[in-house]
């Protein structure tokens, strides 16, 4: 797909996607999760239902003002690490990929594993926020265990797809790379 950062030519290795884009698909799942869920429906906040937490937190009651006040802000401390990991994420693919990028940004390869890190991102949200420490749901109220669940069908779906996809990708040696002009 693409060759090393300091490729000379011939002999350069493949350079792995995975990280990149797992990284990058955490974050873009997590400001996903965040405008939808928390901003535009307004299913839940940060800590909308910690009311009813297993740890014990203060709970913050969405529907008063202070209450949204203190749930936007840890929203908005999870918006601000979901633009760290996006952040991380093209700085780990760019220090790896110095030429092609053009060719790396249209792969299979890549947009399989950002589709796989969305997925981590919400089986590791879903399992944490939702059941274990369960300060908030994803959409609260008497069928709420329905919808976490679905949450966590969807990150298993996305995962696997994702999975999927980034297999299906081509997979280019380094001399066939490096025999193409640059994008």
């Amino acid at each position: 797909m693409a060759t090393t950062a300091g490729e000379a030519g011939a002999g350069a290795t493949p350079v792995s996607l995975r990280l990149p884009g797992i990284v990058l698909g955490v974050g873009l799942g997590g400001f996903v999760d965040g405008i939808l869920l928390h901003q535009l429906l307004q299913w839940h906040h940060m800590l909308s239902s910690t009311n009813s937490d297993r740890i014990g937190l203060k709970y913050y009651n969405p529907r008063t003002v202070s209450g949204l006040q203190m749930n936007t802000v840890w929203d908005g401390v999870f918006h601000a690490v979901c633009w760290l990991a996006v952040l991380i994420g093209i700085a780990i693919l760019y220090s790896r990929v110095t030429r092609h990028r053009r060719r790396v940004w249209t792969s299979r390869v890549l947009w399989g594993w950002i589709l796989a890190g969305w997925g981590i991102f919400n089986l590791v949200e879903g399992v944490l926020d939702h059941h274990i420490l369960a300060i908030h749901h994803v959409h609260g109220g008497p069928h709420q265990l329905w919808w976490d669940i679905g949450f966590l069908v969807l990150g298993a779906l996305l995962l696997a797809g994702g999975y999927l996809l980034a297999r299906s990708g081509r997979s280019f040696d380094p001399a066939e790379v490096s025999a193409e002009s640059p994008a």
